[in-house]
């Protein structure tokens, strides 16, 4: 593309089929807000100059898209004509270029089909291009109207269509491409004399066609971009298709899959060959998994970074990067900041909160790491703590190579435990412990007699009155 493309994304839908106050536009596939998937395929396609036209609860994509869109306010709701009109200010300062036109829930719509639709628009001297796409089930689309040489005549609703004119299997996308100076022209010459009062988009293929101009029509390889939500079925509907063409492109790049009961895996996310993906698996976010992993059963990353040769076992992770060989689960959680370094082992039950656990260290079960900096080769022993909060601030905890954590310990940070220190089991740790050193803090045992037995006897009292 030698000539400059800008787009215009209708985002002003309200879906109250929804039955929600979110914007239509932000609801999620596979965890991305669909008007991200259409933002990302203008910018793949090498589009960045963009305009959002919003409407109902705007605020919140004018946050969400803050940075990387323009946005205009479309006020009143009066049909896609009016929406695009909203944003002539805009096209007005591209009109010596090309605009494309995309909707907002309708996240199938990739740069693989907006370069050759662009292309074919530029190449072919169009004043107007609409994408089309043929689909087994037409109903409730606009048909592309041919002529006998296969030129677009026209676009019927099928409302309007003919029992004929209802065969036809070609579909109008909702997504176009114009000179900027024709749609400029053609929106100051839509009305809206039809039943609904609204201005179409639509009427202007036929006012340029009338002037003379030339329209055309790219089929997209691809039915799916014609798809959009306009209610929870349909959202379901996008995610289950997003979801499995995700997971045949992985299979076709080596990836196993020995069950797809509950697994999602988002449109950001890299896993290697060899890999094996459990059922019960969502991977969200920005997430590369290395190649002969086992993740799952029943585990959920975000925004996460996983080494070769690692077991994830009923794992929460988020914004978190773990190793190479690294066996975790069951019911382990990793919470933002935590790095699992090669070769670790995290056993059941176990938390790591902003947290480096060095190589080979092994924290088995039922602990809890917290704001700490772990050598490598320590052993942790059953239910150990780090005491990381003081009720006003956080602190860190070192433990040093090959040290050995017993049973028990409480760590009061912030504390040092020397490399190859030992602490006793059932000890809290309120000092630093140099190298090589074995540390017991424990309060002396005091026995006092008779207590439990006076303390039964107020219990039995109490529950027979």
């Amino acid at each position: 593309m030698n000539e400059s493309i800008c787009a215009v994304i209708l985002a002003a839908g309200q879906g109250k089929r929804m039955k929600s106050d979110l914007p239509k536009p932000m609801f999620q596939v596979l965890g991305v807000p669909m008007i991200d998937w259409v933002i990302r395929a203008c910018e793949r396609a090498g589009i960045t100059d963009i305009c959002c036209v919003t409407g109902f609860n705007h605020e919140v994509i004018e946050e969400h898209v803050k940075g990387r869109c323009e946005t205009v306010i479309q006020t009143e709701r009066k049909g896609t004509g009016h929406a695009v009109m909203t944003a002539s200010d805009f096209i007005k300062r591209h009109r010596d270029g090309h605009v494309l036109i995309l909707n907002g829930d309708a996240p199938f719509i990739g740069h693989d089909t907006i370069l050759p639709a662009i292309d074919e628009h530029i190449a072919n001297g169009n004043s107007v291009t609409v994408i089309t796409a043929e689909i087994a089930d037409p109903y409730g689309y606009g048909r592309i109207l041919r002529t006998p040489q296969g030129d677009v005549k026209g676009i019927i609703e099928e409302k309007d269509a003919s029992d004929q004119q209802r065969q036809i299997r070609e579909i109008n996308s909702g997504a176009y491409i114009f000179r900027a100076d024709a749609l400029l022209e053609s929106l100051e010459k839509i009305t809206p004399n039809n039943a609904q009062g609204e201005y179409y988009l639509t009427d202007t293929l036929y006012i340029l066609m009338n002037e003379g101009k030339k329209a055309g029509a790219y089929k997209s390889e691809d039915p799916d971009v014609v798809l959009g939500a306009n209610d929870r079925r349909g959202l379901l509907l996008l995610n289950n298709t997003a979801r499995f063409a995700i997971i045949n492109r992985l299979m076709d790049e080596g990836v196993e899959f020995t069950c797809t009961d509950g697994v999602s895996i988002g449109p950001d996310v890299s896993i290697g060959a060899g890999t094996v993906i459990m059922k019960g698996t969502i991977i969200t976010g920005k997430c590369s998994i290395g190649e002969n992993c086992v993740i799952g059963p029943d585990t959920m990353l975000c925004n996460t970074n996983v080494g070769y040769g690692t077991h994830l076992n009923s794992v929460q992770s988020h914004d978190s990067t773990v190793g190479n060989g690294v066996t975790i689960g069951p019911w382990v959680q990793l919470r933002p900041g935590t790095v699992i370094k090669d070769g670790a082992k995290i056993g059941d039950f176990v938390e790591i909160k902003n947290s480096t656990i060095g190589e080979r260290t092994a924290v088995a079960h039922l602990t809890y790491v917290g704001d700490s900096d772990v050598g490598s080769g320590v052993n942790f022993g059953c239910g150990v703590v780090t005491v990381n909060y003081d009720g006003e601030k956080k602190f860190r905890t070192t433990i040093g190579d090959n040290a050995f954590i017993g049973c028990n310990t409480n760590l009061v940070a912030p504390v040092k435990i020397g490399n190859a220190a030992y602490t006793g089991a059932g000890s809290t740790i309120t000092r630093d412990v140099p190298d090589g050193a074995l540390a017991v803090e424990r309060s002396d045992v005091r026995i006092v007699e008779g207590f439990g037995t006076r303390r039964l006897s107020e219990r039995i009292k109490k529950n027979t009155k």
